[in-house]
């Protein structure tokens, strides 16, 4: 990859059509920018500009070029601002338990953007490392067990888990010994848990289904392709829209939960205290 400082001298030059102006723009001398170009120039194999004593085009090559260039920048913009949240009085970076988001959040975000026009949502969604990238969110809501969670961490959740299906799947008489089994990995709400809960034995451990979110193995229930484990918080919306079922009546005490990290009050911000005074609307803490 030629060096930055070549394609901003690049990018801005096509766009003026000027060494001059460019040089104007990115505070360097008309030398430097024509010098950072050249360089780019030897460094394709091809010239980008036809230079002419009073003029600059783009030659083919360069016109070519330059929406690949321009798009790389565009796409640094957009993705610094989602990471720095923009504005902040306005933007909230939210990082958030993926499943959470698209089961419980997102049907429920046309009540928060209601009540709040102006905020901007701006949702992260890791999988395995919630710590990698919590320090840049302005709120987190994780999936855990108490013991794992911080102590300014707020429980939002008292879940129980459950199997699930299609209304249809085995023409509505589950057969646990022959379904296929769905389940999210490295979670303990799982199935050998809701057999144990039961003083059941349980011999299909190396025949489950396993995802890395509960997205995944939920959608794929919801489908028809067997029956995944699940809890209330994320079932809740898809049994009242008759998209699942309960496969069974049993249902066991899921030791992780969901939990609100709020910021300190030093980094609370208008978007942050609008998305908590929502949140706690729509979920009492328990």
């Amino acid at each position: 990859m030629p060096p930055l400082t070549w394609l901003r001298a690049f990018e801005a030059s096509a766009r003026h059509l000027s060494f001059t102006r460019a040089a104007g723009e990115l505070n360097l001398t008309q030398s430097a920018i024509s010098q950072h170009v050249r360089s780019l120039e030897n460094f394709l194999g091809r010239e980008l500009f036809i230079r002419k004593t009073r003029a600059l085009e783009l030659s083919e090559a360069g016109a070519n070029y330059m929406p690949i260039v321009r798009e790389a920048f565009d796409l640094i913009a957009a993705g610094t601002q989602a990471f720095t949240g923009g504005d902040q009085g306005r933007h909230l970076v939210l990082q958030c338990n993926m499943a959470f988001s698209v089961f419980w959040l997102s049907p429920r975000l046309p009540r928060l953007y209601k009540k709040f026009p102006w905020l901007v949502l701006n949702i992260v969604t890791p999988i395995w490392d919630p710590e990698r990238h919590a320090s840049s969110a302005g709120t987190e809501i994780r999936f855990g067990r108490p013991a794992d969670m911080s102590a300014a961490a707020i429980r939002l959740t008292r879940d129980r888990f459950f199997p699930v299906c299609a209304p249809g799947y085995q023409n509505g008489k589950v057969d646990f010994g022959t379904a296929h089994l769905l389940d999210c990995a490295g979670v303990t709400g799982s199935w050998g848990a809701w057999f144990k809960s039961q003083a059941l034995p349980f011999e299909r451990n190396h025949e489950i289904n396993l995802a890395s979110t509960y997205v995944i193995s939920m959608t794929a229930a919801v489908n028809g392709a067997g029956v995944a484990m699940s809890h209330d918080t994320l079932a809740g919306g898809l049994l009242e829209s008759g998209q699942l079922v309960r496969a069974s009546e049993h249902s066991a005490e899921l030791l992780e939960n969901y939990f609100l990290m709020p910021p300190p009050n030093h980094a609370s911000t208008p978007a942050s205290r609008a998305f908590l005074e929502w949140l706690e609307g729509e979920l009492q803490p328990v």
